[in-house]
C-alpha cells in the first residue's frame, strides 16, 4: 500500500497536483491522510503520560496509534507539503509528532542508536515554492527522519520552485514537473 500524506490545505494546491501525478504513475493500492482534516493535537502532558503507559505495555492497538500503525505498515510513502516559511506547514510537524511512536515506527539499540521499524522502502517528498527552494528544514529534516529513525532506506525530492516570482510561468513550471514524472517514473 502507498500512503499519501497530504499536508496541502488549498483546494487547488500546486503541490497536490504534482503529488497526484506521481501517485498516478506509482499505481497500486493507495490510502490518503488529509492532514487538514485530521484532529491532530500536540502532545500535552496528559497525552504523553497516556502514550508512555501504552507503549511501556506494548499496547499499540489504541486508536491513539492509528496513524502511526498506518505509516509503519505502508510499502511506500508520498508526502506532499508546500514550502512555507522555509519549512512545511505546521500540521505536518503535528503529524510527525503523533506518529513517532517508539516501539512502533522506531526503537533504540542498547547503544542508544535509533533503529527504524517502518516497512516502506521509499519515501517521496513533493513540494512547491513561490521563490527559491532551500531543502534544509523541510526535505532535509524528513530525509533524516526517514532514513535514520524510521528505517526507510530511500528518499526522493520532487520540487517545483519560483512559482510566484515575476517572470516565471507557474503553470508551465508545474506542467513541466508533471511531465517529468510521467516520463521518468513508472512501474
Amino acid at each position: 500500500m502507498i500512503l499519501y500524506v497530504n499536508a496541502c490545505v488549498r483546494a487547488d494546491s500546486r503541490t497536490d497536483r504534482i503529488a497526484r501525478a506521481l501517485l498516478e504513475r506509482l499505481g497500486g493500492e493507495q490510502e490518503e491522510v488529509r492532514l487538514g482534516e485530521e484532529c491532530l493535537q500536540p502532545l500535552s502532558e496528559e497525552r504523553l503520560v497516556r502514550r508512555t503507559e501504552l507503549t511501556e505495555r506494548g499496547d499499540y492497538a489504541d486508536p491513539m496509534f492509528a496513524l502511526a500503525r498506518q505509516f509503519q505498515s505502508a510499502d511506500e510513502i508520498v508526502i506532499a507539503a508546500p514550502y512555507w516559511d522555509l519549512s512545511f506547514p505546521a500540521v505536518l510537524k503535528l503529524y510527525l509528532e503523533n506518529i513517532y511512536v517508539t516501539g512502533l515506527v522506531s526503537t533504540y539499540t542498547e547503544e542508544g542508536k535509533p533503529h527504524g521499524l517502518c516497512k516502506a522502502k521509499k519515501l517521496w517528498y513533493v513540494t512547491t515554492a513561490g521563490g527559491p527552494y532551500v531543502p534544509d528544514f523541510s526535505y532535509g529534516y524528513i530525509r533524516t527522519l526517514a532514513q535514520e529513525y524510521f528505517g526507510i532506506p530511500e528518499t526522493e525530492l520532487i520540487r517545483s520552485e519560483m512559482l510566484d516570482v515575476q517572470g516565471y510561468d507557474a503553470r508551465e513550471l508545474v506542467a513541466r514537473q508533471i511531465e517529468m514524472i510521467r516520463n521518468r517514473i513508472g512501474r
